[in-house]
């Protein structure tokens, strides 16, 4: 199977090496401007990860298109839609675009996969492939267990025969709504759980997690996916490498803004929590955490103060809304 991945950070690296090792026909895309894709094409590692010599690297996105069956994109999730855009341009007929990356497109709030299929002909398809997991862990043989969805259910397993192996176990999506919701969102309750670390509230993390997710559930329902599926591997299962992980960027983010450190790695949940007021207004749905952590960013809300807001909420039922 011939496969390109775009996108080299440590995600996209790590992919376009595991697709390596269960044996497909792999190309690894970077821009050639890129400085840090011109190092790794030469060096064949990224300093985490070390790739075979069957990997190719390419500095042309037509020629890294041309052939692939599937397409792997790993990158930011506000810069899908320029890529797609100039993907547009290339054949993409019959290709699967799996997305790989977990957010929402901030100025609208639409969900990756409807971004995608903008771009993408009739035949083509979309997928995503989500859940708990981090590179530093994948590389040292930890395995874990992850989420393919899309709106095709031949696709999906397709995707699951072709990707699986020894250090990955896959189950098939049933509900693309609720695993790219709760996917995304799951980044926006991890940078609230770096706040309670970087507050000395830790013990919080648990009571987070319940909230998290039942807020979580809410908007999926009202959005028309179901409920359960927050309390899957996209959202609750994921809760470990995002909350607690000290290889969680979105966790190491809210720590170092309560310290009032900086931190220049990418925090996918920034973005998510500005999208996620888009539909929480939209779909008529609470989400206090995901407000507070907004107020917090956008709103120069003090972390405290947010906090101490959540808890003077209305007293109500914890299951109320079931």
């Amino acid at each position: 199977m011939r496969i390109t991945v775009i996108g080299c950070g440590r995600w996209g690296s790590f992919i376009c090496w595991y697709l390596d090792r269960v044996g497909h026909d792999v190309t690894l895309y970077g821009r050639g401007a890129s400085d840090r894709f011109r190092q790794i094409s030469e060096t064949r590692s990224n300093g985490t990860v070390t790739f075979s010599n069957k990997v190719k690297f390419s500095f042309d996105l037509q020629e890294s298109l041309a052939g692939a069956q599937i397409v792997i994109i790993a990158v930011n999730s506000q810069g899908l839609r320029p890529l797609m855009n100039q993907m547009a341009h290339y054949e993409l007929s019959g290709k699967t675009v799996v997305l790989c990356m977990k957010g929402l497109e901030i100025g609208t709030g639409k969900r990756l996969t409807q971004v995608a299929d903008e771009f993408l002909p009739p035949d083509a398809h979309s997928a995503i492939w989500v859940g708990p997991g981090h590179v530093q862990e994948f590389i040292k043989g930890i395995p874990n267990c992850m989420v393919i969805d899309s709106k095709n259910t031949d696709i999906t397993r397709f995707l699951i025969r072709e990707f699986s192996g020894g250090l990955i176990r896959f189950y098939y999506g049933q509900d693309l709504i609720g695993n790219e919701i709760g996917a995304a969102s799951k980044n926006v309750v991890g940078i609230a759980a770096g706040m309670l670390d970087g507050l000395n509230l830790s013990s919080l993390k648990g009571s987070l997690m319940s909230r998290g997710t039942r807020e979580i559930s809410r908007l999926i329902k009202a959005m028309g996916g179901n409920a359960l599926s927050a309390y899957g591997l996209c959202h609750l299962g994921d809760y470990e490498a995002t909350l607690f992980s000290p290889y969680s960027h979105n966790r190491l983010f809210g720590e170092k803004l309560v310290k009032g450190e900086s931190y220049d790695e990418l925090a996918e949940g920034y973005y998510t929590s500005k999208a996620m007021m888009l539909l929480a207004d939209e779909y008529d749905t609470e989400l206090p955490i995901c407000s507070a952590v907004y107020d917090v960013l956008y709103n120069n809300v003090a972390p405290g103060k947010a906090i101490s807001t959540l808890f003077l909420r209305t007293q109500k039922g914890e299951l109320y809304d079931i």
